[in-house]
């Protein structure tokens, strides 16, 4: 499995304009609801923010991986979105996040939800990778930089 297996290209947000959690939460639910016109946008919400109260999915290090498994979805959808000004995100670290990776699961694939986080986890844990996704330029630049550091990963 490879991250652009499930994040296309027209899902990256090179600017979220957001500065709370709700709203990034929000912003990066948009690229998904295009790409499945079916989704209900408040249920992700729900689900998203429901997500959230159990534990902040905001890693440290900038990083946070927000999910959530939800009715209507066939396979993995997920969106990224970088903030140049950094949002607080309840992370682990208590410092701001800059890159976030949201990933939606049908309801009923645990397996294939978890490898996927899993994955998403070991490649953003990479300072090379973060770093190099905070000065890219474009979304075709950081969907090269995710492509090639994937690739580096079993």
């Amino acid at each position: 499995m490879r991250i652009l297996d499930f994040l296309p290209g027209d899902s990256i947000i090179v600017s979220l304009n957001s500065t709370t959690k709700v709203d990034v939460l929000s912003e990066l639910v948009e690229p998904i609801l295009l790409s499945h016109p079916n989704l209900d946008k408040s249920e992700l919400m729900k689900t998203l923010i429901e997500r959230e109260r159990l534990g902040s999915t905001g890693l440290g290090g900038g990083v946070a991986i927000p999910h959530g498994k939800c009715e209507g979805l066939d396979r993995l959808a997920a969106s990224f979105g970088r903030s140049g000004r950094g949002v607080d995100f309840n992370s682990m670290d208590g410092k701001p996040t800059y890159l976030f990776f949201l990933l939606l699961a049908p309801k009923n694939c645990a397996g294939e939800h978890l490898k996927a986080l899993a994955r998403i986890s070991r490649l953003f844990k990479d300072p090379l990778l973060t770093n190099s996704l905070k000065q890219a330029e474009s979304a075709n630049q950081i969907t090269k930089l995710m492509e090639e550091h994937d690739l580096r990963y079993p």
